[in-house]
């Protein structure tokens, strides 16, 4: 998002939400639906998969993993 200077404002606009809530989901406090995903990647990255947007770090499933518990 910062290379290509895409903010959470375009993306709640692009996806008809709040800021707060693409914040969270960027945040990792909650989850992207697959057409969220969508048409976030036809949008604004066409060109990239969705599972290099979308790719966890070992950091933030670790996270998760931890909140599951």
């Amino acid at each position: 998002m910062a290379r290509q200077t895409i903010t959470v404002g375009e993306l709640a606009k692009l996806l008809g939400v709040r800021y707060a809530t693409v914040s969270d989901k960027l945040n990792g406090r909650s989850r992207f639906f697959y057409d969220e995903a969508s048409h976030i990647r036809r949008k604004f990255f066409p060109k990239c998969s969705l599972e290099y947007l979308f790719e966890q770090t070992d950091e933030q499933a670790e996270v998760e993993n931890y909140a599951l518990r």
